[in-house]
């Protein structure tokens, strides 16, 4: 299981052996390491690994695919290292005097590399790269430096640091997020992340997760109006609940009234007052007065969006669009519609923003949005974003099912200069925020090219 840290005891003598011949007795713990379980740990299985240390990941390959050897690499290391001895680094730090001020320079280097060796023996192309990479190889201290040594000032470069805020959650922070919690579980972790992208509480820009108004609005109702649920310790209070009937301690009934009963009062009292929400969410609509009853008219979440709402509901059901949001949606794209004519409108769905018929309903005629790059399988289509029902955008040919070309990664209509492939992708890292690649030959852009 994913969440268990529990080996078996002749699987563990088995790796101290081939710890002790393969690295030798520096690296071998005097004792076998044993890990604490989680509290939410489901310990009824034993946790992933290798079923016999025979099966090195240079046995194996022969046998793998790509994708299965980079799983199975992944999972023997970490299972051998959690039985060797830990690294040891050894910290330098130096102060030095200038003036009236202090600067200070801090670097470690490993003394003994312990189960990182592991890594090492499995990441030789890797530790190449770094000899080749100034910024991973190079020292922030110079070797033999000397206790009151006279050093000068050969440049100052003037750096300024502002508190930043923290960091959107990603998909995988989030999930780290919720196990740190003891919200969910491993197998619901998946779609509670999909959940909240399908249903627009939030969306996903350069993979971080940015909450929508509506996600907002949905999370300040539902917390008005359920606070014991939608609280983070609600989930931890319900395990342990559930464990003491396990134990026999207590009965499943009783505790199950006891969640029962305040929650459906809840529920009923929620339904019965549909204007139950928090006052800072009751938006007035200024201006608009119903032209139904005369009364004020609020701003309301329907399924497909926000509308308004007659504030004398449910004496008065008027509603009607929001004008300036029903204007937005209507965008004219600039294109004609080649069945009736009428102008072609920008519209939006779950699945992302598309062309349709201004004449809706009578015209239902739609089109993909472009980015005017050629499709570079078929040569025939044109590249469209499109949304994956998790709502992470992709692109993908405008010809599908046709022809199946797909990217996670932005095409950029240029030529790539190295191997003339017709396409550039935009790729995004949190260390290097976003910058562009060939595909097919992996040269990068230089960021002078990109500006430009």
């Amino acid at each position: 299981r994913t969440d268990s840290t529990r080996l078996s005891d002749d699987i563990v003598l088995e790796l101290r052996e081939y710890i002790f011949s393969n690295y030798g007795k520096e690296f071998l713990p005097s004792e076998p390491r044993v890990f604490k379980k989680k509290k939410t740990s489901q310990d009824a299985h034993e946790a992933i690994r290798p079923t016999m240390m025979k099966h090195t990941p240079k046995y194996v390959k022969k046998f793998l695919s790509k994708e299965q050897f980079a799983l199975y690499e992944l999972i023997w290391n970490r299972f051998a290292a959690c039985q060797m001895n830990p690294a040891i680094l050894e910290t330098t730090t130096v102060l030095i005097e200038g003036g009236q001020y202090l600067f200070k320079a801090t670097d470690s280097v490993y003394v003994f590399r312990g189960f990182l060796q592991v890594y090492d023996d499995a990441l030789e192309q890797d530790e190449k790269m770094q000899d080749d990479d100034p910024e991973l190889t190079e020292k922030k201290i110079p070797l033999h430096i000397q206790k009151e040594q006279k050093v000068s000032l050969e440049s100052l470069i003037p750096h300024q640091h502002f508190t930043k805020p923290p960091a959107r959650y990603s998909e995988s922070t989030l999930v780290k997020e919720l196990e740190s919690l003891g919200i969910g579980r491993p197998s619901t972790y998946a779609s509670i992340v999909s959940t909240i992208q399908e249903r627009e509480y939030v969306s996903q820009n350069e993979r971080r997760l940015f909450p929508s108004v509506l996600g907002m609005d949905v999370n300040k109702i539902l917390v008005h109006n359920f606070p014991e649920i939608f609280n983070v310790t609600f989930t931890a209070k319900m395990e342990e609940e559930l464990d003491t009937i396990a134990s026999g301690s207590a009965e499943y009934k009783k505790v199950l009234d006891d969640f029962y009963h305040p929650f459906i009062k809840s529920l009923e009292h929620a339904e019965a007052q549909e204007h139950a929400l928090p006052h800072e969410m009751q938006t007035e609509a200024h201006g608009e007065i119903c032209d139904k009853c005369s009364s004020k008219m609020i701003e309301k979440w329907g399924r497909n969006g926000k509308f308004l709402a007659c504030s004398a509901y449910p004496e008065c059901k008027n509603t009607r669009p929001i004008k300036s949001e029903a204007k937005e949606l209507a965008k004219p794209t600039g294109e004609t519609c080649d069945k009736c004519g009428n102008p072609m409108v920008f519209k939006k769905s779950r699945f992302g923003q598309f062309m349709g018929c201004s004449n809706y309903p009578e015209c239902k005629n739609i089109k993909p949005i472009t980015m005017g790059v050629k499709c570079p399988t078929c040569n025939a289509g044109d590249i469209i974003e499109r949304k994956s029902k998790r709502g992470k955008s992709f692109y993908g040919c405008s010809r599908y099912p046709e022809c199946d070309f797909v990217s996670w990664d932005k095409p950029v209509n240029k030529v790539c200069d190295s191997c003339n492939n017709n396409y550039i992708v935009q790729k995004y890292t949190a260390k290097r925020g976003s910058y562009l690649t060939c595909p097919s030959c992996k040269a990068e852009i230089m960021q002078e090219e990109q500006a430009g």
